[in-house]
């Protein structure tokens, strides 16, 4: 049987791989620290199970409008009055089943063949993909340790070319943790409005940031900035709700009517319970959500203080997500069971066989220098990760 050629662009999600692996270690007994989980490790709010609950028990359990409820879309336009200074109207709303549904229908209405897409490297597994997937090209840009990882108006220019529509931002970003001050945003819209760029902004961590820093949602830059940004967000990593599948994005009308055009003949309606979940988490603050971020602070200061201590290993002090992105190259070139560690997939296998720790080998961010390991783990395990981490490292001739 012939697949479509489209098919054929595509890789696995890395970070679903890693987790395959480490779950078919676990099924054979043995004992697997797992830093590749993209997801927080504490339970949904009390007060979100309880609207889930409500809805299941006063029958809300049919299908909503494809594009979402009224009630969870007029819940996102208030978050974003409140917390951004954005004004939307509710039919600049669409909600879906998680942002990830968000962004591949954002590439599925916005993209034709050969149109070009900036992507900042290091960047989230599936952007390229989501791209390639609809006949266009993904243009990756380097970025560096010594400014952040963050994208700079002089390199974003050298990268624009006659055939460029948009560029994907993600501010806090994964793999990273880096995060944009507002003075970088101003200048990379500089750029965005010389050439009447569309930004799709991916701002699904912007409430996991530490030490003060602020978070500045791209589309509160201007009206002009506003008219070209998409925003794309969720509830999955704020409040721990990765499995109920909510996320959401607004923009101009335009496409936003034709994101909900396609959700009408393709995934119908994101789950109703979930929407009622999500309500409840956009509207009622939660004392849960804000013990976790202490807890990811307190361990992301103990990896940067051990990391710090792991021979040849550096690493750039995320600003936000529950990620950290340590440089491993120095261990490129030694040898596991006669043979060479040529890159980070080399790496990330041998700390999975030898030393029991799962990594996501930074090559499926564009960055093969790297490994990411969330912190999306209790400490206790933290600890002993990288006691194995250092020991396996070690011992690497």
């Amino acid at each position: 049987m012939k697949l479509a050629e489209r098919v054929s662009k595509l890789r696995p999600s890395a970070t679903h791989q890693m987790s395959v692996k480490a779950k078919q270690l676990q099924a054979q007994g043995i004992d697997v620290i797992d830093f590749g989980l993209g997801e927080p490790d504490f339970e949904t709010p009390r007060e979100i199970k309880r609207a889930a609950i409500a809805a299941i028990r006063q029958g809300f359990t049919k299908y909503t409008s494809p594009s979402g409820t009224d009630e969870l879309k007029l819940a996102v336009v208030e978050k974003f009055r409140r917390e951004n200074g954005l004004e939307y109207e509710k039919d600049q709303v669409v909600i879906s089943c998680g942002a990830k549904h968000s962004l591949y229908t954002l590439a599925q209405v916005l993209f034709d063949p050969g149109d070009e897409v900036l992507i900042p490297a290091p960047y989230w597994v599936s952007y390229p993909d989501q791209v390639l997937l609809n006949g266009a090209v993904p243009v990756i840009i380097p970025t560096s340790e010594a400014n952040g990882f963050r994208l700079t108006l002089d390199i974003l220019r050298e990268y624009i070319t006659p055939r460029t529509k948009a560029l994907i931002l993600n501010s806090p970003c994964n793999p990273t943790g880096s995060a944009y001050e507002k003075k970088y945003l101003e200048e990379i819209a500089q750029g965005v409005l010389e050439r009447d760029l569309l930004v799709i902004s991916d701002e699904i961590y912007e409430r996991i940031v530490y030490n003060g820093f602020k978070h500045v949602s791209f589309a509160s830059l201007g009206r002009e900035v506003k008219e070209r940004t998409i925003v794309v967000n969720g509830v999955s990593k704020t409040f721990a709700m990765t499995g109920w599948r909510i996320g959401y994005a607004a923009g101009p009308k335009q496409i936003i009517s034709a994101m909900a055009n396609l959700q009408s003949q393709s995934t119908s309606n994101p789950c109703s319970i979930s929407q009622k979940a999500a309500v409840a988490a956009l509207n009622q603050p939660s004392q849960e959500t804000t013990k976790m971020l202490r807890e990811f602070e307190r361990r992301r200061a103990y990896l940067l203080r051990r990391l710090g201590r792991i021979k040849e290993v550096t690493c750039v002090p995320p600003v936000g997500t529950f990620y950290i992105f340590p440089k491993i190259s120095a261990y490129f070139g030694k040898i596991w069971k006669d043979r060479p560690i040529r890159h980070s997939l080399d790496l990330a296998d041998y700390l999975l066989e030898e030393a029991g720790v799962a990594v996501v080998a930074g090559d499926a961010f564009g960055a093969d220098q790297h490994i990411r390991l969330s912190y999306a783990t209790p400490m206790k395990r933290i600890r002993k990760g990288l006691e194995l981490i250092e020991e396996a490292l070690s011992r690497l001739q």
